[in-house]
């Protein structure tokens, strides 16, 4: 009797019960799971948002894509659903990567910067998100403007250093194409103002806090 080599078992990463909290109404990958939970960790205000996360073998001068599930536009905003579009590989100049096998620090500052554009799309009424794709389709000055608010919401909810570490891996990159590199620091917000922008963030935190320590005198009992 011929011998069956017995197949190899993927192993599903350990999702530990601070993360798995995060899974509802999510549909995501199980290989980028844990990335994709930890960034959501950072925005509590989207725990029950339905969002699909899904591989695509292509997506035109993107590797992700955030957009609103056009059906659930027309159903009021309560019932909105999104869609997080991740190419399944990272295509460099002379080969292809696996996106799950970019480091995590990596994908989580990728997929935090996404999530930010749902919060974005969250705050807009149902004709202000046709108008935000018509706009995004034919001013470059308009994609600059969105791509800073999504990048803005990510520092304000803390993954400020995970945005820098994408971000300079993108325009560090020695085998990604100079074409898309180009495109990313003419219309995304740099690492360098992400670094102020945090800064800024810590220092108004910093005076919040002495603020509240100040004891307040001159009150009568």
């Amino acid at each position: 009797m011929e011998r069956q080599t017995p197949k190899p078992v993927t192993k599903k990463p350990d999702i530990p019960p601070e993360l798995a909290v995060f899974k509802t109404n999510k549909t995501i990958p199980a290989v980028i799971e844990k990335q994709v939970l930890t960034a959501l960790s950072f925005y509590p205000e989207l725990k029950n948002t339905v969002i699909r996360f899904v591989f695509k073998r292509r997506i035109k001068s993107s590797v992700m894509q955030a957009q609103p599930v056009f059906r659930t536009i027309l159903q009021g905003r309560e019932n909105r659903a999104y869609r997080i579009n991740i190419s399944a590989v990272f295509r460099l100049t002379h080969s292809v990567v696996p996106i799950h096998q970019l480091p995590d620090v990596i994908l989580i500052g990728w997929i935090g910067h996404e999530l930010g554009h749902i919060m974005d799309y969250e705050n807009r009424s149902n004709a202000g998100l046709v108008g935000f794709g018509i706009s995004y389709v034919f001013s470059p000055a308009y994609v600059r403007k969105v791509e800073r608010i999504a990048d803005t919401y990510a520092v304000e909810r803390g993954l400020g250093p995970y945005l820098v570490e994408t971000k300079r891996f993108i325009l560090d990159h020695a085998e990604l194409p100079q074409t898309y590199k180009d495109k990313i620091a003419r219309l995304y917000v740099s690492p360098e103002e992400i670094v102020e922008q945090v800064k800024k963030l810590e220092e108004a935190k910093v005076a919040e806090q002495k603020q509240r320590q100040v004891p307040v005198s001159g009150r009568r009992p």
